[in-house]
């Protein structure tokens, strides 16, 4: 609050002093400092805002009401507040801060809130003119309008925040800017016959503005206004006695005034703004350079290469001198061509399809992005670079120079072209490994075509053999050919599993597709598996929809897979476990689910269980027979009926088969 309360003591003091250094005979009230009056809402956030606008309009009406009309004073304090919010208004818009005054836009803002503040106060003054009979109205509005926009503009900078440079000129340089001033300013003032003296002041002003600091400047400025505003109100200057030497109202005086403080101001900052964004900008680009420079010196992995418009080398990085072995001043003003030998040059060209020529080929990678290139280093050896070419243009377009990035690549280059040619040997062995693969299922199915046709036979001598087509045999020669012809329906068994697999790797099952029902395919398969329970301590429970479930595919095939689900269930379930077989219809889908509580499958071999001959760990281990066919078998089926098959399991937990098979869609 102190520096509010401080500058509104300044404003009335300011104030007073305005109204009686009024010329004689003059209606208006001199230079009263509007500035101040606005800048008490810019230096403090207390008191509020409304109460610093009734301390401006009881200072303005006290100071003014001391030498004019109370109703004059009342008016042009009405004026000079509403001023004062202008004026603070458009400068922060509204926030109780100091504005920033750095760039064109602030300027035009501090420019144009004096130029409308001006504007009020001088309809302010024209009003009140005309109201209460005092003045010429136009001079009046004209003359306070004046001495308010001079205040505005001279004052105001000096509460924003400028900046803070601290200016060009050296001490011995600021000292005579202020000798100047200091005798100048007085000389011009005093001599009362050579007014066209007054505009020595203006170089000087641009002067100090151009070289010194901010604030130096400004106050370089109230310097001169002061010395303009004391002797001018003494009667000295060419604005003094307008109304004697060239017989014009004596309110002429304060408006000429007004005027040259104006021009003193419009010279003074703008130009300290101009500098201070001048020097800003070239800090700003001073830093970049710096740091441009600090990477390209601290790259010592990449060989930055800079050159002018005719490509003579200006930027050789320690990474270029480490790369090529050239160090940067044997190179410099060098063309770049010699960093390149004849042969590279056409092996380039001839890659890209250009004439064999430095420059087509240098125009061809312009800006491309990475692209191979062969440098020689100054030992001679011809190295494989990953290089980068890009023109640089200054603001108008023109290009003033080119810049190549380039990464030597010779050791991943040839890594490269070995693995390639691992590669290759890989790729032929594959090859190799696919047709042994081939001539194997080949053999494969060659010889179950051939067994199927013995086994099957001895199949059929052991049944006559056991109804005693040959004669009877006794107790032991009956178990001995019940376990021949257990044996080989194995075999049989097996044989046939290798047959399906062969048709499916031939290109399919030869499926039938028809409608069945899919709860009388679990029911048999179920049927098929049930006296393998009768010797064994199993449950099995099958949970099937009371309405039938329509599918259309290869009856023999689906029945194929359950009979594989259900009697993997009940081959893995130890004494005492449970098989549940249950089917389900979804909206989409039927889903069938066979869940054991057998040994389970570990986890880290499920991933491999529909592949072909696998078989898990723990089927291993306990002995327990199978061919590690049926369940990649059972895959294929449901793949080639449009469904799919999931497995979870958990060792010693258990295991459940999950059948998705999409719902047959109703006809139309």
């Amino acid at each position: 609050m102190l520096p509010a309360l401080g500058m509104v003591a300044l404003t009335a003091v300011f104030g007073l002093l305005a109204v009686y250094g009024a010329p004689n005979g003059g209606d208006a009230i001199g230079i009263w400092p509007a500035a101040l009056a606005s800048s008490t809402l810019l230096v403090s956030r207390r008191p509020p805002t409304p109460v610093v606008l009734a301390l401006v309009f009881l200072v303005a009406f006290g100071t003014i009401w001391t030498d004019r009309p109370v109703g004059v004073a009342f008016g042009l304090a009405l004026g000079l507040t509403a001023e004062s919010w202008t004026v603070w208004w458009i400068l922060t818009g509204g926030v109780r801060t100091r504005p920033m005054l750095y760039t064109n836009a602030d300027l035009g803002r501090y420019i144009g809130s004096a130029t409308i503040g001006h504007a009020v106060v001088a309809v302010a003054a024209v009003i009140t003119s005309f109201a209460t009979g005092w003045g010429n109205p136009w001079l009046m509005g004209l003359a306070i309008g004046a001495s308010s926009l001079a205040s505005q503009l001279s004052v105001t900078p000096f509460f924003c925040k400028m900046r803070p440079h601290r200016g060009l000129a050296p001490t011995i340089e600021r000292s005579a800017q202020w000798a100047l001033i200091l005798t100048v300013s007085p000389v011009v003032f005093l001599l009362n016959d050579f007014p066209a003296l007054v505009f020595m002041i203006m170089p000087v002003l641009a002067w100090g503005a151009l070289r010194s600091g901010a604030y130096e400047s400004i106050a370089q400025l109230f310097v001169v206004l002061g010395f303009a505003i004391a002797l001018t109100t003494r009667g000295h200057g060419p604005f003094a006695h307008v109304d004697d030497r060239y017989g014009l109202p004596a309110d002429v005086q304060g408006i000429l005034l007004s005027i040259f403080i104006i021009d003193c101001a419009l010279v003074v900052v703008p130009f300290v703004l101009s500098v201070g964004e001048q020097l800003e900008n070239a800090r700003q680009v001073a830093a970049e350079r710096d740091k441009v420079q600090n990477i390209v010196r601290g790259t010592t992995g990449v060989a930055i290469i800079g050159t002018d418009e005719l490509g003579r080398i200006t930027l050789f990085n320690p990474g270029a001198e480490r790369l090529l072995g050239y160090s940067s001043d044997e190179v410099q003003g060098q063309l770049t061509r010699m960093l390149h030998s004849d042969e590279g040059i056409a092996e380039k060209a001839a890659e890209l399809g250009v004439d064999d020529d430095f420059s087509h080929v240098a125009t061809a990678i312009m800006g491309q992005g990475p692209s191979d290139m062969k440098f020689v280093r100054k030992d001679g050896e011809e190295r494989s670079h990953s290089m980068s070419l890009s023109r640089i243009v200054d603001d108008r377009g023109a290009i003033i120079g080119y810049v190549s990035t380039s990464e030597d690549i010779t050791e991943r280059v040839e890594a490269e072209n070995r693995l390639v040619e691992a590669l290759d040997t890989e790729r032929k062995a594959v090859e190799r490994l696919r047709e042994v693969d081939r001539v194997k299922d080949a053999f494969v199915s060659s010889v179950s075509h051939e067994l199927r046709t013995p086994i099957t036979s001895i199949l059929g001598y052991i049944e006559m053999l056991q109804e005693g087509a040959y004669g009877q045999l006794g107790p032991e020669q009956l178990d001995a050919v019940r376990r021949v012809s257990t044996n080989s329906s194995r075999l049989l068994s097996l044989i046939d599993d290798l047959l399906t697999l062969s048709r499916i790797q031939d290109g399919g099952l030869g499926m039938v597709d028809r409608i069945v029902d899919l709860r009388k395919i679990v029911s048999a398969a179920c049927a098929v598996v049930a006296p393998s329970l009768e010797r064994r301590s199993l449950q099995l429970e099958v949970d099937l929809p009371d309405d039938p479930v329509p599918f259309l595919g290869d009856r023999d095939m689906l029945e194929r897979v359950v009979i594989n689900l259900v009697g993997n269930a009940v081959k893995f379930t130890p004494e005492g476990g449970r098989v549940d077989v249950r089917l389900r219809v979804g909206p989409e889908s039927v889903v069938l689910e066979v869940a054991d509580t057998g040994i389970g499958i570990p986890r880290q071999e499920q991933e491999q269980l529909f592949t072909r001959f696998f078989r898990s760990s723990l089927a291993q281990e306990r002995a327990i027979p199978g061919s590690g066919l049926g369940l990649s078998i059972a895959h294929a089926i449901v793949e080639q009926h449009g469904g799919s098959m999931s497995v979870e399991s958990e060792q010693g937990e258990g295991t459940t088969f999950t059948v998705v098979l999409p719902v047959l869609a109703p006809a139309d």
